[in-house]
């Protein structure tokens, strides 16, 4: 009972210490506010409110549908400009994509000849032309493919495959991607205060004053580890409840509270590697160097930013020790899926006994780093 008063008090006053630490309180409300959403949004994968123009020289039934077939959110209403125009209305910036239908276009089509469209794209913004340019593509074939099939020009489809996403069936990029940022931000921010904390302690020579108190290595270990996980468990809470789901509009298909739970055992693997390279590293400067190294890399083979599927065998064999595959699976599979207890308790089995073992080796060599500094 008095080593758990002395470890509750030694984490107050952890928790004191990050309050007088402005640039850790920043770093800590920029990456749970703005980090997740800049990284939600700030990347476009899809087109979304591009500009378009059509320069409809035929005029007919066809070209008219082909230009009501673009509409928001991925593009702007189509504006008709004048043939012979749009290199100059791109020139002005006021277009992305120019497309241009030549006259007789569905008289051509009917008579069998295979009509051509210009379609001109801004390569400036390169990230909506790129897709926009399949956008476009895939757009105009399959509303000239509808065309013909009702006007007997050609034989229809013999299978109508129709394409339906589970758990993001509008496939928007935002619901997966924040979640993803998230994650990372848990991960980075756990390791990095937990780290911190230990080598501030070291380089400012308060270790030994704790040493001198009726205070054991674990005492001190385990307090750092409880205090910066509750700091950023009530942080994630916060974020996910008014960052991700007030401001971004992400849906939890599952149970909040389990999804914290198993962030709460995931932060105590988390802050133990914070601990385990604070020992490792003999100053500030290689223990920054130490996480890009270590946490990069999990963060990347967790399954967040490529599947796992996507890796090669052995690679995927050798990600099952690493905790933050087991947590981006267990936070997928309760956002995204609505899964309960009964479908995660195989990856909450596997972060406690990998956070077990590492907490245990963080311990030993923490006891061996206060022994070489005394």
């Amino acid at each position: 009972m008095r080593r758990a008063r002395r470890i509750l008090w030694l984490g107050l006053k952890e928790m004191m210490s990050l309050r007088r630490d402005w640039v850790m309180l920043a770093l800590l409300a920029w990456s749970f506010t703005l980090a997740p959403v800049m990284e939600a949004t700030g990347v476009a994968t899809s087109v979304n409110n591009a500009s378009i123009a059509f320069a409809d020289e035929d005029n007919s039934p066809l070209s008219r549908s082909l230009a009501d077939a673009f509409f928001p959110p991925e593009f702007q209403p189509v504006v008709q400009i004048a043939p012979g125009t749009g290199g100059a209305q791109m020139d002005a910036g006021r277009f992305i994509f120019v497309v241009s239908i030549p006259p007789g276009f569905e008289r051509d089509l009917r008579a069998g000849r295979a009509p051509e469209i210009q379609v001109m794209i801004d390569a400036t913004a390169m990230e909506q032309a790129g897709i926009g340019a399949n956008y476009i593509t895939s757009i105009l074939s399959a509303e000239i493919r509808r065309f013909a099939v009702g006007a007997d020009l050609v034989d229809p489809e013999p299978i109508d495959l129709v394409i339906r996403s589970a758990f993001n069936p509008n496939r928007d990029a935002v619901q997966f991607k924040s979640i993803v940022a998230l994650i990372g931000q848990i991960m980075w921010l756990t390791t990095i205060l937990t780290g911190a904390a230990m080598i501030r302690e070291r380089e400012h020579g308060t270790i030994e004053h704790l040493l001198a108190m009726p205070l054991s290595p674990f005492d001190i270990a385990a307090a750092k580890i409880w205090a910066n996980a509750a700091v950023v468990l009530v942080a994630a809470a916060l974020s996910l409840t008014f960052v991700l789901q007030g401001f971004l509009g992400v849906s939890i298909a599952g149970s909040k509270l389990l999804f914290l739970a198993g962030t709460a055992l995931f932060l105590f693997t988390a802050t133990a590697l914070g601990v385990f390279l604070a020992t490792l590293a003999r100053s500030m400067a290689q223990f920054a160097l130490l996480v890009m190294l270590i946490v990069l890399p999990m963060l990347m083979l967790s399954g967040g930013e490529t599947p796992v599927e996507s890796q090669p065998d052995w690679l995927q064999t050798v990600t099952l020790i690493l905790p933050s595959r087991h947590y981006m699976t267990l936070a997928q599979e309760v956002i995204y899926k609505g899964a309960g207890l009964e479908t995660i308790w195989p990856e909450l089995l596997a972060i406690s006994l990998l956070g077990s073992v590492l907490l245990g080796l963080s311990l030993v060599l923490f006891r061996r780093s206060i022994a070489l500094d005394r």
